[in-house]
């Protein structure tokens, strides 16, 4: 019998490579698609920003009032940027992007918004290419980075020109983070040196990112299951390796010196700007409560981001009604994410990648007077979208059609994220709509009434600013800005009396401000005492004897009182 030829043979090697050149083909489609998506979505939402000003709240300390960031990108102002530790960080990369912004912008605020924005873009794409190439999973890291660009607490990061720290150090962690994955698919010195390089870039735009070696430690964990005996991406479940543990631990090494270092040189700089709050305004037990509190606090923003704003006053004491609860809830769900490691290794990364990367702005260590700020969650909150997108789905899986659920309600939430950011950008327009919000939606915000009146002098209404300064004072009687500043406000309008009473009022408060001598002088002046006036331009140039405006008011005010002697 002759045999027939069969054309439909079993599937061979040409098949399978196929198969997967076809499913390669496919996931590089869903990266550009999910890519171009995000673009969209992130220039929709911040479509108006490129057109707000600055709002002189740090603006002002960062590029308008900055001689050496006015004078863009020379060796003189590299050099500044590389030994300063003004604004109390040391910060060289953050003062060297805003010093080429300069060259490229001048003082245009749009330039400045758009470079930020094109970060935030950078920083999302990234988040979703990394997240993918690590889970294999492009739908959950879509979502994961659609939250991270959407999202209303992140408005502050990208809105803020002040804020370039947070979005460019950001850059240089997402970098951090894929050079690390492809360092573990392919250990070698190269790689490692490459992914120590963005790191220290990293720490030098802000040093908030000390707590990146913790995070590729949790990455270790799940996804990358480098702690379990058989290392693999798809299964991190297997039973963990003490042996390996320790291996990982000393691989971090190096990240962990320089994180120790620039924590050391970040407590100085705060020291040095009087940044630092002492032990006598916060004790220690008033900074763990604020910090149980304010953990708990931020997920409730995260799921109900209504009422955000600049600028949190710090509450002094939380309630015990208030501060055990939190540490119950906080402990319950790390509690949670131990006992069930094995089964849901993705929380517990992205739980404790929440829990230690707010660590350095807890307030443990307390920096100003605020008790949150919506920036500080710009890299945390990824932790807890990690948690979220692929929680959902080990959740509805058993349900029919859980895959057109997820997809819906994802939208729906993408979806309220973007019109609420939209909405929230509109605040940053410029510092009097800004700190009018920050008033509106807070209780006894005092920067935000004296920075409202400071925004109501700048515009030319000292009557309207005089009022908010007045507020600021009812609620901290000392507050030695607010004085300063009505005294200005009423030398304005020329009413030099009580200019030179708030004066003296702030000089009471803080004998040594050279600037309320200074001005307190020229009201003084004003009324024609130019004997004490000379005096206190002379005390001002003891106390800075390079203060270049007290200098020349002296010299005028001395050639005046000559002539006024000679008059007599």
């Amino acid at each position: 019998m002759v045999q027939k030829n069969n054309f439909m043979e079993e599937p061979g090697e040409n098949t399978v490579q196929d198969t997967a050149k076809k499913k390669a083909f496919s996931d590089h489609h869903i990266r550009l698609l999910g890519c171009f998506l995000l673009t969209i979505l992130i220039f929709l939402v911040f479509s108006s920003v490129p057109h707000f000003d600055f709002v002189h709240y740090d603006d002002h300390v960062y590029v308008t009032d900055n001689p050496a960031v006015k004078t863009g990108l020379t060796a003189e102002s590299i050099s500044w940027a590389l030994t300063s530790l003004d604004a109390g960080f040391w910060h060289p990369l953050t003062w060297l992007s805003l010093m080429l912004d300069h060259d490229l912008y001048g003082l245009n605020a749009g330039g400045y918004h758009v470079t930020n924005i094109l970060l935030h873009i950078i920083n999302t794409l990234l988040l979703f290419t990394i997240l993918g190439q690590m889970t294999g999973t492009p739908g959950r890291s879509f979502f994961v980075a659609a939250l991270f660009a959407l999202h209303p607490l992140h408005v502050e990061s990208v809105a803020w020109i002040a804020a370039r720290k947070d979005v460019l150090s950001t850059f240089f962690m997402m970098l951090t983070l894929w050079g690390y994955v492809h360092y573990v698919k392919k250990p070698g010195v190269g790689r490692y040196l490459l992914m120590l390089i963005s790191f220290v870039l990293g720490l030098t735009a802000k040093p908030m990112l000390v707590t990146l070696p913790f995070i590729l430690l949790l990455l270790d964990l799940w996804p990358l299951g480098r702690f379990a005996e058989k290392q693999s991406v798809a299964d991190s479940r297997h039973s963990l390796h003490t042996g390996k543990a320790v291996r990982l631990l000393l691989e971090k090494v190096p990240l962990l010196i320089l994180a120790a270092g620039i924590s050391v040189v970040t407590v100085i700089a705060e020291g040095q700007a009087g940044a630092l709050a002492p032990m006598i305004s916060y004790s220690l037990d008033v900074r763990m409560s604020n910090a149980l509190v304010s953990y708990v606090l931020y997920i409730g923003k995260m799921f109900c981001p209504v009422n955000l704003t600049v600028f949190y006053p710090h509450p002094g004491s939380w309630p015990v009604w208030a501060v055990i609860p939190s540490a119950l809830f906080l402990g319950a769900i790390s509690y949670f994410s131990i006992r069930c490691l094995r089964k849901y290794p993705y929380f517990a990364t992205g739980w404790f990648w929440y829990l230690g990367t707010l660590i350095p702005v807890i307030g443990l260590v307390q920096v100003g007077t605020h008790g949150m700020a919506d920036r500080y969650t710009y890299i945390p909150l990824i932790g807890l979208f990690i948690a979220i997108a692929w929680g959902s789905v080990d959740i509805l899986k058993r349900m029919s059609h859980y895959k057109a659920v997820l997809g819906v309600s994802a939208a729906v939430i993408l979806a309220a994220c973007g019109v609420q950011s939209y909405l929230q950008t509109q605040y940053w327009e410029n510092a009097i709509r800004l700190f009018r919000h920050a008033v509106d939606v807070t209780d006894k915000n005092y920067i935000a009434y004296n920075n409202l009146g400071a925004a109501l002098a700048r515009r030319g209404n000292p009557a309207e600013a005089i009022t908010q300064y007045r507020d600021a004072i009812k609620i901290i009687p000392q507050y030695l800005e607010a004085h300063f500043n009505m005294g200005a406000a009423f030398a304005d309008q020329g009413e030099f009396a009580r200019a030179v009473d708030s004066y003296q009022r702030a000089l009471n408060i803080r004998p040594d401000f050279a600037e309320a001598h200074n001005n307190l002088a020229i009201a003084l002046a004003g009324q024609g005492q130019l004997a004490e006036a000379v005096r206190h331009f002379q005390m001002a140039l003891t106390i800075r004897n390079n203060y270049r405006d007290a200098r020349n008011n002296l010299r005028i005010a001395e050639q005046e009182l000559k002539k006024q002697i000679k008059g007599k």
